[in-house]
Protein backbone atom coordinates (compact mmCIF):
# COMPACT_ATOMS: atom_id res chain seq x y z
CA UNK A 1 0.00 0.00 0.00
CA UNK A 2 1.79 3.14 -1.42
CA UNK A 3 -0.64 5.62 1.05
CA UNK A 4 1.96 7.24 3.63
CA UNK A 5 -0.49 8.50 5.74
CA UNK A 6 -1.54 4.55 6.81
CA UNK A 7 1.79 4.10 8.85
CA UNK A 8 0.23 5.79 11.11
CA UNK A 9 -2.86 3.71 11.45
CA UNK A 10 -2.51 -0.07 13.07
CA UNK A 11 -5.05 -2.37 11.14
CA UNK A 12 -6.73 -5.04 12.90
CA UNK A 13 -8.10 -8.21 10.99
CA UNK A 14 -10.94 -9.55 13.07
CA UNK A 15 -10.51 -13.02 10.97
CA UNK A 16 -9.11 -16.47 10.89
CA UNK A 17 -9.41 -17.07 6.89
CA UNK A 18 -6.08 -17.25 5.90
CA UNK A 19 -6.88 -16.65 2.03
CA UNK A 20 -7.91 -13.12 3.61
CA UNK A 21 -5.10 -12.69 5.66
CA UNK A 22 -2.83 -13.17 2.81
CA UNK A 23 -4.69 -10.73 0.88
CA UNK A 24 -3.67 -7.82 3.47
CA UNK A 25 -0.19 -9.11 2.71
CA UNK A 26 -0.51 -8.75 -0.86
CA UNK A 27 -1.79 -5.43 -0.97
CA UNK A 28 1.38 -4.20 1.23
CA UNK A 29 -0.67 -3.82 4.89
CA UNK A 30 0.64 -5.26 7.82
CA UNK A 31 -2.17 -6.40 10.49
CA UNK A 32 -3.16 -7.53 13.30
CA UNK A 33 -5.06 -10.43 13.57
CA UNK A 34 -7.15 -10.72 16.29
CA UNK A 35 -9.95 -12.84 16.85
CA UNK A 36 -13.53 -13.22 19.03
CA UNK A 37 -16.04 -15.96 18.80
CA UNK A 38 -19.34 -14.61 17.38
CA UNK A 39 -22.63 -16.52 16.71
CA UNK A 40 -23.61 -15.48 12.99
CA UNK A 41 -26.91 -15.27 12.62
CA UNK A 42 -28.93 -12.23 11.19
CA UNK A 43 -32.72 -11.16 11.23
CA UNK A 44 -34.87 -13.61 9.07
CA UNK A 45 -36.08 -10.10 7.08
CA UNK A 46 -32.71 -9.01 6.03
CA UNK A 47 -32.02 -10.58 2.35
CA UNK A 48 -28.88 -10.16 -0.53
CA UNK A 49 -26.17 -7.88 0.94
CA UNK A 50 -28.05 -6.41 4.01
CA UNK A 51 -27.17 -10.00 5.62
CA UNK A 52 -23.46 -9.52 4.84
CA UNK A 53 -23.51 -5.72 5.86
CA UNK A 54 -25.25 -6.78 9.00
CA UNK A 55 -22.98 -10.05 9.85
CA UNK A 56 -19.42 -7.27 9.20
CA UNK A 57 -20.86 -5.02 11.34
CA UNK A 58 -22.21 -7.83 14.30
CA UNK A 59 -18.44 -8.98 13.60
CA UNK A 60 -17.58 -5.82 15.02
CA UNK A 61 -18.84 -4.99 18.14
CA UNK A 62 -16.86 -7.41 20.50
CA UNK A 63 -14.21 -5.44 19.57
CA UNK A 64 -15.29 -1.70 19.93
CA UNK A 65 -14.54 -0.93 23.70
CA UNK A 66 -10.96 -1.81 23.22
CA UNK A 67 -9.99 0.08 20.00
CA UNK A 68 -7.50 2.56 19.96
CA UNK A 69 -7.77 5.98 18.20
CA UNK A 70 -4.86 5.06 16.00
CA UNK A 71 -6.18 1.48 15.18
CA UNK A 72 -8.66 0.38 12.18
CA UNK A 73 -10.41 -2.54 12.96
CA UNK A 74 -11.88 -4.66 9.68
CA UNK A 75 -14.85 -7.30 9.82
CA UNK A 76 -16.18 -8.89 6.82
CA UNK A 77 -18.61 -11.50 6.16
CA UNK A 78 -19.07 -13.75 2.49
CA UNK A 79 -22.32 -15.54 1.28
CA UNK A 80 -23.62 -16.87 -1.55
CA UNK A 81 -27.00 -15.39 -2.76
CA UNK A 82 -28.98 -17.97 -4.81
CA UNK A 83 -32.66 -18.57 -5.00
CA UNK A 84 -33.55 -16.21 -2.96
CA UNK A 85 -31.08 -17.43 0.07
CA UNK A 86 -28.40 -16.98 1.55
CA UNK A 87 -25.68 -20.31 1.18
CA UNK A 88 -23.71 -20.17 4.14
CA UNK A 89 -20.94 -22.21 5.46
CA UNK A 90 -22.50 -26.18 4.38
CA UNK A 91 -22.62 -28.32 8.22
CA UNK A 92 -21.67 -31.52 6.22
CA UNK A 93 -20.92 -33.18 2.94
CA UNK A 94 -24.35 -34.01 2.27
CA UNK A 95 -25.20 -30.33 2.86
CA UNK A 96 -22.17 -29.29 0.44
CA UNK A 97 -23.58 -31.64 -2.13
CA UNK A 98 -27.26 -29.51 -2.20
CA UNK A 99 -25.65 -26.09 -2.14
CA UNK A 100 -23.67 -27.70 -5.00
CA UNK A 101 -25.97 -29.05 -7.38
CA UNK A 102 -28.56 -26.32 -6.69
CA UNK A 103 -26.08 -24.10 -8.65
CA UNK A 104 -25.34 -26.27 -11.29
CA UNK A 105 -26.03 -24.99 -14.94
CA UNK A 106 -26.98 -21.44 -12.96
CA UNK A 107 -25.83 -18.36 -12.15
CA UNK A 108 -25.54 -17.14 -8.49
CA UNK A 109 -23.92 -14.04 -6.60
CA UNK A 110 -21.17 -13.99 -4.19
CA UNK A 111 -21.31 -11.07 -1.85
CA UNK A 112 -18.52 -9.65 0.30
CA UNK A 113 -19.28 -7.24 2.74
CA UNK A 114 -16.68 -5.36 4.79
CA UNK A 115 -17.18 -2.97 8.20
CA UNK A 116 -13.90 -0.92 8.82
CA UNK A 117 -14.46 0.56 12.51
CA UNK A 118 -12.38 2.66 14.55
CA UNK A 119 -12.95 4.54 17.76
CA UNK A 120 -14.91 7.21 15.87
CA UNK A 121 -16.36 6.17 12.50
CA UNK A 122 -18.17 3.06 10.54
CA UNK A 123 -18.19 2.20 7.07
CA UNK A 124 -19.36 -0.77 5.31
CA UNK A 125 -18.91 -1.44 1.59
CA UNK A 126 -20.07 -4.46 -0.53
CA UNK A 127 -18.98 -6.09 -3.51
CA UNK A 128 -21.65 -8.39 -5.54
CA UNK A 129 -19.72 -10.66 -8.24
CA UNK A 130 -22.04 -12.70 -10.62
CA UNK A 131 -20.64 -16.54 -10.95
CA UNK A 132 -22.33 -19.43 -13.75
CA UNK A 133 -21.33 -22.63 -13.18
CA UNK A 134 -22.01 -25.63 -15.92
CA UNK A 135 -23.87 -28.15 -15.21
CA UNK A 136 -22.09 -30.47 -12.64
CA UNK A 137 -22.25 -33.94 -12.67
CA UNK A 138 -22.95 -35.52 -9.27
CA UNK A 139 -19.78 -37.21 -9.45
CA UNK A 140 -17.93 -33.87 -10.13
CA UNK A 141 -19.06 -32.28 -6.80
CA UNK A 142 -18.55 -35.69 -4.93
CA UNK A 143 -15.20 -35.75 -5.77
CA UNK A 144 -14.84 -31.69 -4.98
CA UNK A 145 -16.23 -32.42 -1.62
CA UNK A 146 -14.53 -35.34 -0.81
CA UNK A 147 -10.99 -34.06 -2.47
CA UNK A 148 -10.82 -30.47 -0.96
CA UNK A 149 -13.57 -30.74 2.27
CA UNK A 150 -14.86 -27.27 1.47
CA UNK A 151 -16.83 -27.00 5.05
CA UNK A 152 -15.36 -23.30 5.88
CA UNK A 153 -16.59 -21.86 2.93
CA UNK A 154 -19.70 -20.13 1.54
CA UNK A 155 -21.98 -21.63 -0.80
CA UNK A 156 -19.60 -24.96 -0.21
CA UNK A 157 -16.88 -24.06 -2.60
CA UNK A 158 -13.69 -21.82 -3.46
CA UNK A 159 -13.37 -20.74 -7.02
CA UNK A 160 -9.32 -21.01 -6.64
CA UNK A 161 -9.78 -24.58 -6.21
CA UNK A 162 -10.44 -27.75 -8.78
CA UNK A 163 -14.38 -26.88 -8.88
CA UNK A 164 -13.47 -23.24 -10.05
CA UNK A 165 -10.98 -24.99 -12.70
CA UNK A 166 -13.92 -27.01 -14.79
CA UNK A 167 -17.15 -25.36 -13.35
CA UNK A 168 -16.98 -21.89 -13.72
CA UNK A 169 -17.93 -20.18 -17.31
CA UNK A 170 -18.54 -17.22 -16.33
CA UNK A 171 -17.80 -14.38 -14.04
CA UNK A 172 -19.23 -10.53 -13.53
CA UNK A 173 -17.43 -8.33 -11.23
CA UNK A 174 -14.16 -8.94 -8.78
CA UNK A 175 -12.98 -12.61 -8.89
CA UNK A 176 -11.21 -11.46 -5.37
CA UNK A 177 -14.41 -10.72 -4.34
CA UNK A 178 -15.43 -14.36 -4.65
CA UNK A 179 -12.58 -15.73 -2.94
CA UNK A 180 -13.55 -13.64 0.24
CA UNK A 181 -12.08 -10.04 0.14
CA UNK A 182 -12.59 -7.31 -2.90
CA UNK A 183 -9.49 -6.05 -2.71
CA UNK A 184 -9.75 -2.85 -4.58
CA UNK A 185 -12.51 -1.51 -2.20
CA UNK A 186 -10.88 -2.33 0.59
CA UNK A 187 -7.62 -0.41 -0.63
CA UNK A 188 -10.33 2.00 -1.57
CA UNK A 189 -11.96 2.63 1.39
CA UNK A 190 -8.68 2.74 3.80
CA UNK A 191 -7.30 5.76 1.03
CA UNK A 192 -10.31 7.41 1.72
CA UNK A 193 -10.57 6.94 5.60
CA UNK A 194 -7.11 8.27 5.97
CA UNK A 195 -6.94 11.31 3.66
CA UNK A 196 -10.33 12.46 5.62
Amino acid sequence: MHNEKLKNHKIILASGSPRRQQFFKDLGLDVEIRLKPIVEEFPSRLVHFEISDYLAQLKAIPFKEDLKSDEILITSDTIVWHDKKALGKPANSEEAFQMIQSMSNTTHEVITSVCFTTTDFEKTVNAVTKVTFKELTDEEIRFYIDTYKPFDKAGAYGIQEWIGLIGVTKIEGSYFNVMGLPTHLVYKTLNAMVNR
